[in-house]
């Protein structure tokens, strides 16, 4: 009996570094009566967040991606790579996806995410990778008892946040009010 060859592996693709932020935007805790105030721009190095987190109203901002059209399809690949330098707070990556459950995901305010917790280092460079098996849905910071799974071929939107509740719905232990600076240098599908 003879065994099949293995697959290669497939390539890193990289979904966003550089002037590939140039259509992302900030959103903050203001759209829920909120006064974080932070915004996006890209730099040399990648896109950087920089603001004020305000925890009183909403305690978040964020930097997130256009919505994706065509989504994309990331199932020849097992999650994905976040390169960043974050001051060693913890962060929750969002995802959006088309949903086949007759697009009802829309119709919810805030609609299903997948989020998974990011920690960052003190200092420097911080290189996580995060499987699409480790995300979890939630609605806002609300996790979702649904058996529902998540399908990597139809990512619609990125999202990185700095907010008080983590990936399980409870307080976030990497989370501080006051100044922020969050550098996101690539975003790789590995």
């Amino acid at each position: 009996m003879t065994t099949p060859p293995p697959q290669p592996a497939p390539q890193i693709r990289v979904i966003a570094s550089g002037a590939a932020f140039n259509a992302w935007s900030s959103l903050n805790d203001t759209i829920m009566g909120g006064s974080s105030r932070a915004g996006c721009r890209i730099t040399d190095d990648g896109l950087l967040l920089e603001g004020d987190v305000v925890s009183e109203g909403g305690g978040f901002v964020s930097c997130r991606s256009p919505v994706f059209k065509p989504p994309l399809d990331l199932t020849a690949y097992r999650g994905l790579r976040l390169s960043l330098d974050g001051q060693g707070r913890s962060f929750k990556f969002a995802v959006a996806c088309r949903d086949g459950v007759l697009g009802l995901t829309e119709l919810i305010p805030g609609g299903l995410r997948w989020v998974s917790t990011v920690p960052t280092q003190p200092n420097g460079l911080t290189v996580v990778e995060i499987p699409f098996a480790q995300l979890k849905p939630v609605v806002r910071a609300s996790p979702i008892k649904l058996p529902l799974r998540f399908d990597s071929s139809c990512i619609t939107r990125l999202q990185l946040l700095h907010s008080r509740f983590g990936d399980d719905g409870e307080a976030n232990p990497g989370y501080r009010s006051g100044s922020i600076q969050l550098l996101i240098r690539s975003i790789e599908a590995f």
